[in-house]
């Protein structure tokens, strides 16, 4: 029997056992309507016996219940997230809700391990909850394996996002409920339609769902109306649901709807539900007159286009850019379009749409907008701001010395032109933009400085320490950097990154243990994660742990079956388990995948070294050499294969090149190269 389950059910009905009960309809509370109805409900009990368990955890839970504030006091603050909306120039990733969705899977796990119970938790309506918490529960779905915590996932149809269908394949039961005939008498068209409305329209009632369509728009308004006056002084996130549907449906959808739309797609915008504004935007632009509206309907749509950028559809916002172009002649429209459109082309773009030239052409008509701005603050500002877009263009087209003096003029003139007050945040995102160029320049002293710097300005943004951890690595000082990693965690919800670069900085001191933990942490919150898995396995293999090292290459393989390096690394395995022949066969494999993976070639030609077959092993070799010419290793190894080959002045020639190559071990390759000569002397 599986952990959880998956329940089909027309009706949507809950699970009678459960310990909570939550209905996971977006119409209800828009994003995190599932999720943060569960932690309005559960937290003030965690809060009463373990606030330390909900302060480390206080960013997921107030991103999906911004209601708990009052009950557990706010989240940890940054620039950006007390910026006004003037000042605001950072925007969250995508991934930003996966990591959310982790930290709250942690907590309910810590709560049932600290409560020493079970919890049964039912959503309902899954396949019309938003993508955040479909998210969540795919995630959760997942990664609840201790028997402690236990999701019954309740469908109407098969219809949710694949991400959670998998996981439901995967990890829970199938039950489909089969629901008798309804019977009884058909109620009043009037009570049919007033009962929708006052659910919030979420009923899937065959009835209330055909005589709503057939009421009276005005009689259908007015209700959208008396419900909205009911829920108006309830909770703040039924402003993106409940709320925000009747203000559009009722009887000034182009006026207060409109409104309430565009303060919906700002929310989702600050909190980085991008799949959320996305759908929000189309709404909210329904409802706006172009023309009559104009500020509100371009808002909206950058909105829009920002959020395609941020989840890989970038491609998809040049029209809407063309469309605000082409309909208005506002200076502002026509900045926000050049710097945005910038962004795609040397940012946000596949590789092949790319054009940084392109980005700076956009880059400098903003520029010269923004120069003549009638407002001195924005004038200042906005030329700055754009400036420190082209010092991004300009690092991409190898100009550092230009990107730098770019970012380092626009500090310089904001601290000498305008209020110390003004701009925090965008003072900060220029002093960590300096410590990267500096950083690329290998001026990491004065990198580390910058960095030093914009934590005493945002103590509590946990990006910078992990930027200055990279930068201590690099300056020789890993336990400055684990220190910064260790800080880092406080701050944030779970961040796969973080784990991943803290492992190597364990392995560079020796705590392959501690390593190995990051690493399985990491494809636990992200399975997909190759490199991260990779890494793990070899660590495995070095410390002699073939078990586990097994179990985490059956799972990588399973969800990468034509991945040439997992398949690699089963052939290493192998070979630890003096398996020779299912060695080769991986390799074998894995070099048809990718016929100048490396490090097959290597080990293929090492396999044929042993068993005599010299030529086989030039031949890898001799390929590999030609994938990675500047590695010393390759050309000892078949420098060595040549040696015993018989092929003396071949092999003096592989020990000569790779000798003033960086890491080259210089003694072993003079006395390979030594006895080779030496008999070549013998020869002659």
């Amino acid at each position: 029997m599986s952990e959880h389950l998956w329940r089909v059910d027309p009706r949507s009905a809950h699970d009678d056992g459960a310990d909570f009960r939550v209905d996971s309809h977006r119409r209800l509370r828009g994003p995190y309507t599932g999720m943060g109805t569960l932690l309005r409900e559960l937290v003030p009990d965690v809060q009463s016996r373990w606030p330390d368990l909900v302060r480390s955890h206080s960013i997921e839970i107030l991103s999906a219940a911004p209601e708990l504030t009052e009950a557990i006091g706010a989240a940890p603050e940054t620039l950006t997230s007390v910026a006004i909306p003037s000042e605001r120039t950072r925007i969250y990733p995508a991934n930003r809700t996966r990591r959310l969705a982790h930290g709250v899977v942690e907590l309910l796990e810590s709560y049932a391990a600290l409560a020493d119970r079970h919890l049964v938790l039912s959503f309902t309506n899954v396949d019309e909850a938003d993508h955040t918490d479909q998210e969540f529960l795919a995630i959760a779905v997942r990664r609840a394996r201790s028997g402690r915590v236990r999701f019954v996932v309740g469908t109407r149809t098969d219809a949710v996002v694949e991400e959670l269908a998998e996981a439901l394949r995967a990890h829970a039961d199938r039950e489909d409920v089969v629901n008798p005939p309804a019977d009884g008498p058909v109620r009043p068209a009037e009570e049919l339609v007033r009962a929708f409305v006052a659910g919030d329209c979420t009923s899937n009632d065959p009835h209330e769902l055909a005589a709503y369509a057939e009421a009276d728009p005005v009689v259908v308004a007015a209700l959208h109306d008396a419900r909205a006056a009911e829920l108006a002084d309830g909770d703040w996130s039924l402003r993106l649901g409940a709320l925000l549907h009747h203000l559009e449906h009722g009887g000034d959808p182009t006026g207060v709807g409109g409104d309430a739309m565009l303060d919906a797609a700002n929310h989702c915008f600050d909190m980085g539900f991008y799949h959320s504004l996305l759908e929000y935007v189309p709404r909210g632009r329904a409802i706006t007159d172009p023309e009559e509206q104009q500020e509100r309907y371009w808002l909206l749509t950058t909105k829009m286009t920002t959020g395609l950028a941020s989840l890989n559809r970038s491609l998809e916002s040049l029209p809407l850019y063309d469309e605000l172009r082409g309909r208005y002649t506002l200076p502002m429209v026509h900045m926000f379009c050049s710097y945005a459109m910038a962004m795609l082309y040397t940012r946000h773009h596949p590789p092949e749409h790319k054009d940084h030239h392109q980005a700076k052409i956009l880059l400098n008509n903003a520029v010269a907008i923004a120069s003549v701005l009638p407002d001195p603050e924005q004038r200042i500002f906005q030329t700055v701001f754009q400036k420190n877009g082209l010092a991004l263009v300009e690092t991409h087209l190898d100009n550092l010395p230009g990107a730098l003096k770019l970012v380092t003029d626009g500090l310089a003139r904001l601290d000498r032109e305008l209020d110390p007050g003004k701009h925090k945040l965008h003072r900060s995102v220029l002093v960590n933009n300096r410590s990267k160029v500096l950083g690329a320049l290998g001026r990491y002293e004065e990198a580390l400085a910058d960095l030093d710097t914009v934590i005493g300005l945002d103590p509590n943004y946990p990006d910078y320490y992990f930027d200055r951890a990279d930068v201590r690595r690099k300056l020789g000082d890993p336990e400055g950097a684990l220190l910064d990693y260790a800080t880092a965690t406080t701050l944030t919800a779970p961040f796969y990154e973080l784990h991943y670069n803290r492992a190597d900085v364990l392995v560079e001191v020796g705590d392959l243990e501690g390593a190995i933990a990051e690493l399985a942490y990491v494809v636990d919150l992200e399975p997909d994660q190759v490199d991260a898995r990779l890494n793990l396995v070899s660590l495995l293999l070095d410390t002699g742990d073939l078990d586990t090292a097994a179990v985490h290459l059956a799972e990588g393989l399973r969800l990468h079956p034509a991945d040439a390096r997992l398949v690699h690394a089963n052939g290493l395995l192998a070979l630890e388990t003096d398996d020779r022949d299912l060695a080769r066969k991986e390799f074998d494999r894995a070099l048809e995948l990718d016929p100048h993976l490396v490090a097959a070639l290597a080990d293929r030609a090492g396999l044929a070294h042993d068993d005599g077959a010299h030529d086989a092993a030039i031949r890898d070799l001799t390929t590999a050499v030609e994938v990675d010419p500047d590695n010393p290793d390759l050309l000892y190894n078949r420098g060595f294969v040549h040696q015993a080959a018989g092929h003396l002045a071949a092999a003096v020639d592989d020990y000569t090149r790779a000798l003033v190559l960086p890491g080259a071990d210089r003694d072993e390759l003079l006395r390979q190269r030594s006895l080779c000569r030496d008999e070549l002397v013998d020869a002659r």
